[in-house]
């Protein structure tokens, strides 16, 4: 066991969000595993976060996806720390095609990765949070969950809308163990892969027009919102969805 609380982060190794979140749950003094289906980019992670805070940061090869192997990664975490105590399912996927020229495969994958894979994770963690009797639980999301817009595409907007409904669920069965499950739903969070999705034109004047802080998200701003919702100033949040959209699509 671990003085420190142990943390287990999906998709960690990027450039975007969950990289920036495994760097404030270090600097939040928590031991952070950094789990990616991009290994050498673990790696990198894991060893600037070590050299940085003078410990030991673990990471793992991991496709979500990949039911099993969640399992063994879950496994081989408890091995090492004697706990898991806060997950934050980050991976996702997306790929824009309309609903009439959708690919089956488009539809799989992006339920795969993006609703499949937090329910495999949650599934290998809630029972060893439940034998600890504590544990924190927080699903990343999106606005696109409940916009009525074509800019997500209906494949992604489905899974992040079930992540809601799964986070709800798990926090209802879990709170009497002393789980608590929270959801966070990201606007327009900039990173170098959305350019790879959305046309430019997408980025033109969001920060202006739509925006009511006059500027796109960063990476961090998630990351602040997932430091508080695992501290304990958030003791009596759960079953909730946290939009972090600059005021664009906000949710009650």
């Amino acid at each position: 066991m671990t003085e420190r609380k142990v943390a287990l982060v999906t998709a960690a190794a990027g450039a975007g969000i969950g990289a920036a979140i495994a760097r404030q749950l270090a600097e939040d003094d928590l031991e952070v595993v950094i789990t990616d289906a991009h290994e050498r980019r673990c790696g990198e992670l894991a060893s600037e976060l070590s050299e940085k805070y003078g410990r030991k940061f673990l990471s793992k090869l991991l496709d979500v996806t990949d039911f099993e192997a969640v399992e063994i990664v879950v496994h081989e975490i408890v091995k090492e720390y004697g706990q898991i105590d806060v997950l934050i399912n980050n991976a996702g996927w997306n790929k824009i095609e309309p609903v009439a020229e959708m690919s089956r495969e488009t539809w799989l994958q992006c339920l795969d990765v993006d609703l499949n894979g937090t329910f495999n994770c949650m599934r290998h963690v809630l029972p060893k949070m439940i034998e600890q009797g504590s544990g924190i639980v927080v699903n990343i999301s999106s606005i696109a969950a409940w916009e009525t817009s074509t800019e997500h595409g209906a494949a992604y907007s489905a899974a992040k809308a079930g992540i809601l409904a799964l986070t709800r669920v798990a926090a209802a069965e879990n709170g009497k163990h002393g789980i608590r499950v929270n959801a966070v739903s990201p606007g327009l969070i900039y990173n170098d892969f959305l350019r790879r999705i959305y046309p430019d034109e997408f980025f033109e004047g969001y920060a202006e027009n739509r925006s009511l802080v006059g500027r796109v998200g960063k990476p961090q701003d998630v990351a602040d919102m997932v430091s508080y919702l695992i501290s304990d100033k958030a003791g009596y949040i759960t079953g909730e969805v946290f939009p972090v959209s600059g005021g664009v699509s906000p949710h009650a």
